[in-house]
């Protein structure tokens, strides 16, 4: 029998994943990038520069980071430079709320009832819409919504890869556009700022200053993924049966009553938090506001107090239903729902305090205004339209993306770089941040190295036993593709038209 020969893509993706696989871990990559900051303080110390520093307009001078005082310095900082790390906080005190809700039950039963509702003509829609307002429950989509989507789509006679397709499309492709402010929001705009400060040590960031464009984004990652699922995908799969075994193929459970009952009370709860903060917003002498009467920018409070809000938008709920419907029994259930939470969030940690330490030292040493100051240099020298600017970024971010999974960690690592060099340009640290979390999205569902990349490939073999990673890869390339030339194409026409990222952005800096 003549065995058939691979397609390019599914090669080229196979050798992305081997060399993707020889990679260090992300907290190790940060390690090494530490040590080589050190190391090139120490060289480029003893050089003279003649490239102007825009903070005191004087020439750059690199600082020695291995001399005895600069040693002594950073091992006596060491402990605060990681405490005041601020994407720690925003994603640590996020998740305690956002923990609460998931394992109480309370996300889940919320994303079943609303696919429970939705008609099977417009079920494809839906599974995007609810995969992509998962992200507010930061990792929900991958474990609950991509199954659910399966099952949900076999229970309807539709094929179940083409609903674990259009959640994995609208979760993972979808990343970066939602309708509803996540903990991602306020954590991408934490090294945002930080990367800006590099160059301009006064300039703040606002968390929301991606929201308008991420909740317009959201309509086309679901017009998008309903396209190809309902007209190019599931034809596809009308050939492939599904062969897995009965035992195996998971059931749709309905939600029972004292469930849904919980889930009334819960949203209850949800609902009256909501309307009680805009109640306290309304007040022209809200203390909510800045000194101006402004709710937008970022000196007023509650622009500085998303992540808080987030927190007690999910906490609260999340009680309730976790005692209405039985989950909890003491105040220890909750306690112990933040614990899981926490449990997750280990590895993060661990990575953040690498990281922070070595964007102290690429700020401290000087290096990192060297760099964006000569890049702009060069970049003006060719004359290159920002707007082709801001494709290079995303594109080269969508092709990073298929070696470094985690997308803190690649922002950590190209943020410093591409923030001050663009504002040298005269981009905003807005505009460079919504590039890369396009960028960073549409290549999410081709990468091999993606943590829960291997997960779905699971839950499509309960189906199809044959799935392998490279089907799952075909299945795919059709949305990356698409959503990666489209979505570029939307964001230079909405920026072309002037509307606004989101709260107290700009295109130019």
């Amino acid at each position: 029998m003549q065995q058939i020969k691979p397609s390019w893509a599914t090669r080229a993706l196979d050798k992305i994943e081997v060399v993707g696989n020889k990679l260090p871990d992300p907290a190790i990559i940060f390690m090494i990038c530490l040590v080589v900051v050190w190391v090139c303080s120490a060289i480029f110390s003893h050089m003279n520069f003649t490239t102007l520093d825009p903070r005191t307009g004087e020439a750059v001078v690199v600082q020695n980071l291995l001399t005895g005082d600069s040693l002594a310095d950073f091992l006596s900082r060491m402990v605060t430079i990681f405490t005041s790390f601020a994407p720690l906080g925003v994603v640590l005190v996020a998740m305690l709320g956002v923990g609460v809700a998931e394992h109480s039950g309370f996300i889940s039963a919320g994303l079943k009832r609303m696919l429970d509702w939705t008609p099977r003509a417009l079920l494809t829609p839906m599974v995007v819409l609810v995969a992509i307002v998962s992200h507010t429950a930061t990792d929900a989509g991958y474990v609950l919504v991509i199954p659910l989507a399966g099952v949900i789509f076999y229970a309807m006679g539709r094929h179940p890869l083409a609903g674990i397709a259009a959640a994995f499309a609208g979760v993972s492709g979808g990343f970066c556009a939602n309708f509803i402010p996540s903990a991602i929001d306020p954590l991408l705009q934490s090294f945002t700022q930080e990367a800006a400060q590099l160059l301009d040590p006064d300039i703040q960031v606002n968390p929301l200053n991606n929201y308008f464009f991420n909740s317009a984004s959201s309509l086309l990652v679901i017009s998008i993924a309903w396209y190809l699922t309902d007209k190019v995908i599931e034809p596809r799969l009308q050939h492939v049966p599904v062969d897995g075994d009965p035992d195996d193929i998971p059931k749709f459970a309905e939600l029972q009553p004292l469930q849904i009952k919980a889930l009334r009370a819960a949203s209850v709860v949800m609902l009256l938090g909501i309307v009680a903060l805009v109640a306290i917003l309304l007040p022209e002498t809200s203390p909510m506001r800045d000194i101006n009467g402004e709710l937008t920018t970022f000196a007023a409070p509650i622009m500085q107090s998303i992540v808080p809000i987030i927190f007690l938008l999910f906490l609260l709920p999340g009680v309730v239903y976790g005692y209405v419907s039985g989950t909890y029994t003491s105040t220890q259930d909750m306690i112990n729902s933040m614990t899981k939470a926490m449990q997750g969030m280990s590895y993060y940690i661990v990575m953040a305090f690498f990281c922070a330490l070595f964007i102290d030292a690429f700020g401290k040493s000087n290096l990192g205004a060297l760099l964006a100051i000569n890049g702009a240099e060069l970049l003006k020298s060719l004359s290159v339209p920002a707007m082709v600017t801001i494709v290079g970024i995303i594109f080269l971010t969508a092709f990073v993306n298929l070696f470094v999974g985690s997308s803190s960690a690649k922002w950590a690592l190209l943020g410093p770089i591409f923030v001050p060099m663009l504002m040298q340009l005269g981009i905003s640290p807005d505009l460079t941040q919504a590039a890369y979390r396009l960028g960073d999205s549409s290549s999410n569902i081709i990468t091999p190295l993606m943590p829960y990349f291997p997960l779905v490939v699971v839950y499509c073999q309960r189906y199809v036993k044959s799935t392998g990673i490279g089907t799952l890869l075909a299945m795919m390339l059709p949305f990356s593709i698409t959503l990666l030339f489209a979505w570029t194409l939307f964001l230079l026409a909405y920026w072309s038209l002037g509307i606004p990222l989101g709260f107290g952005a700009s295109y130019t800096y």
